[in-house]
């Protein structure tokens, strides 16, 4: 059916109880199946996949990537299909469901990347799998205790936009359209080639796979992979003394990794966040790897971490010039950016403070009709301060955080959630990694002997707030289709625990955790940070809480920053709050991002390469084909570009991480 809605004088001059009963007779589907056994079952299978892939994206490049239509198209391409074999097609509302399921399991992966990776990395101490598990479980739980309240206001009353949540909506009525069936099927099959296109490229560069296939099963001394890097003809030349070896201040230019990869999922990853966003990774990449540190190495600033400039044995690596230098400028960008982008919204302030002090006219009981369909407000009332109760025991008894903190970031959590639905609900945006910045400086000024206050209770903070927003952001689809939300509330739930089970074991097998002894070997940071996984959402995180600790602790920042670092730590503030006004100012003409600039300083310049590379070609396609909506390009690359870019990001994501897995579990 078409979509049915309010208008703008009856959302603004309408009781609650008015718009409660419009959509009770109007909207709800009361009678068509929404939480079944089979759509809890592909949602829990689909977003324990899809959170493997965020996983991999995360620990990439520090983003998790929304889901929601990419489960949506697939689900209901999987049940197109099986209803073409005599199987019952699934309904809108299961469709729904499923994406509901998919999308906080999809979400699960976020600390891993960020708050709990940094933590470990600063106590040097692996967590134990299940209180990873139990820990993220009840955070994401007690999210959902507290967007109910939410949604009543936000969704209910004051009928948000959510952007995402709203796309979802109208792309899911439109598939059950049977004129638009036939474009929802070309939607997936673009998703299914694009996926084995990449997961093809990424089996024969797989070095495992190809050596597992080449020696053990076929017996050959030796195995062949395709180059992972697109230099290496030139560097085959360079080892024949055919070609001179390229260089920066006296190294090696691939000790500053730039040495290009083809690598689909950033390609994919890139076509997602568009133009702009890539450009300003790549300036960012540019500016840090070939014009500064190659400054500061000439200079002496950075010193080689082995070996020396002039006998030509000097070893740098990625890995090192970050720790040692450039990471503070680009942590400071990104902060500072983020922050002024925050602050800059008042209304999203206002708006919460109004959720928060407004009553509105109490509804009597034989009133209320959404009782039998709503979460009852009780579960919340009753389930926020118990299950936040066992979430401060946990901080306290596992990670070390004091008790009074991890009581105070209780009522500091329902604050920053309040701040955070308001983005979402009129942006799409969830500032979670700025709002993470609040607890971090608050509660790592009042106890700066340790990491675990400013980081844990900014993971309690920012887990709590970004579920919370992304629950609502599901909600609003079912909310237009007609969904019940209690049935939403139990799904995202199943999302949770399908996400927490696929997604943590995964990450102690990827990242070489299951045998860590900090008595011998490398450290948690220097098992888990490679060329491969730069892990720039944690590397942030700890840069941060390490901050914290200098300004507030019993030393000084200056026993941790040299002069050249609070030099650029100072231009790049500045130069990230002009950019960032700029672009507020100009109502984001302005054609960098000030962000992304900060954070192409973390991840791998091959990364940032990739991803400008497949946000370039997007755009290209949406200026060729934007105005030709008959032409078969708009249908494919403009109309088809999230399903493409989903199927890249997937299908190198899950053939790389079975390389990983070969390599771990045949090869040792």
């Amino acid at each position: 059916m078409a979509l049915l809605h309010l208008t703008d004088e009856q959302i603004r001059t309408w009781t609650r109880e008015q718009k409660d009963r419009w959509w009770f007779e109007n909207v709800f589907r009361g009678d068509m199946p929404q939480l079944t056994l089979r759509s809890a079952i592909t949602g829990f299978l689909l977003g324990g996949l899809l959170s493997v892939t965020n996983l991999y994206v995360g620990a990439k490049t520090g983003w998790t990537l929304g889901v929601g239509l990419t489960s949506v198209i697939l689900a209901f391409a999987i049940y197109r299909v099986f209803s073409r074999l005599g199987a019952r097609d699934m309904t809108i509302l299961e469709n729904n469901c499923v994406q509901s399921i998919a999308t906080s399991a999809g979400y699960m992966t976020m600390p891993l990347t960020s708050g709990l990776a940094a933590y470990m990395w600063a106590t040097n101490n692996v967590l134990p799998a299940w209180q990873i598990i139990c820990f993220t479980i009840v955070l994401s739980i007690l999210g959902v205790l507290v967007a109910f309240p939410m949604k009543r206001r936000f969704i209910n009353d004051e009928q948000h936009p959510f952007p995402e949540g709203r796309a979802c909506g109208v792309v899911l009525d439109a598939l059950y359209e049977k004129t638009a069936a036939a474009a929802g099927m070309f939607k997936a099959k673009a998703l299914t080639v694009a996926a084995l296109l990449a997961g093809g490229v990424s089996f024969v560069s797989g070095e495992n796979f190809m050596r597992l296939i080449q020696e053990r099963w076929l017996g050959l001394q030796s195995s062949w992979h395709l180059p992972t890097h697109l230099d290496a003809w030139y560097y085959s030349l360079v080892d024949k003394g055919l070609a001179p070896l390229p260089k920066l201040a006296g190294v090696d230019i691939r000790q500053l990794a730039l040495s290009p990869t083809l690598d689909f999922a950033m390609i994919g990853a890139g076509g997602l966040m568009g133009v702009r966003t890539g450009a300003s990774l790549l300036l960012g990449a540019a500016l840090n790897f070939v014009i500064v540190v190659p400054i500061m190495i000439s200079i002496g600033e950075i010193q080689p971490r082995a070996g020396s400039i002039a006998e030509g044995t000097a070893l740098f690596g990625r890995a090192h010039i970050l720790n040692t230098w450039a990471l503070w400028w680009g942590i400071i960008m990104m902060v500072v950016a983020a922050m002024v982008a925050l602050f800059a919204r008042p209304e999203v302030f206002v708006e919460a403070f109004r959720s928060l002090m407004r009553r509105g006219r109490p509804v009597a009981a034989g009133d209320d009709v959404l009782k039998d369909v709503e979460l009852p407000l009780p579960v919340s009332w009753i389930g926020v301060p118990i299950v936040g109760a066992v979430g401060v025991w946990m901080a306290h008894d596992w990670f070390g955080v004091p008790w009074l903190l991890g009581a105070a970031s209780i009522p500091l959590i329902l604050v920053l959630a309040l701040i955070a639905a308001s983005s979402t609900a009129l942006t799409g945006i969830t500032p979670s990694g700025s709002l993470s910045k609040i607890p971090q400086f608050t509660f790592g000024a009042i106890d700066p002997r340790t990491p675990a206050p400013n980081l844990m209770t900014a993971v309690m903070c920012s887990e709590v707030a970004s579920n919370a927003s992304n629950l609502l952001m599901d909600i609003k689809p079912g909310y237009m289709l007609g969904a019940k939300p209690r049935q939403q509330a139990i799904g995202h739930v199943i999302g949770i625990v399908a996400g927490a089970l696929a997604a943590t074991p995964l990450f102690f097998l990827l990242f070489g955790l299951m045998d860590f002894d900090a008595a011998t070997g490398p450290s948690v940071q220097d098992r888990m940070v490679s060329e491969k996984f730069a892990f720039p959402g944690a590397l942030q995180w700890k840069g941060v809480s390490d901050l914290v600790q200098a300004v507030f602790g019993e030393g000084s920042a200056r026993t941790l920053l040299s002069n050249s670092i609070l030099w650029s730590i100072a231009i790049a503030g500045f130069a990230a709050l002009i950019m960032e006004v700029l672009r507020i100012r100009t109502k984001n003409r302005f054609p960098l991002s000030p962000l992304a600039i900060g954070l192409g300083v973390v991840v791998p310049p091959d990364s940032t390469l990739m991803m400008f590379l497949g946000s370039l070609f997007f755009w290209y396609a949406a200026r060729v084909y934007g105005g030709r909506k008959d032409s078969r390009g708009y249908k494919l690359w403009v109309d088809a570009q999230e399903p493409i870019c989903a199927g890249l990001i997937a299908g190198a994501a899950l053939i790389g991480i079975g390389d990983i897995l070969v390599k771990v579990f045949v090869f040792g």
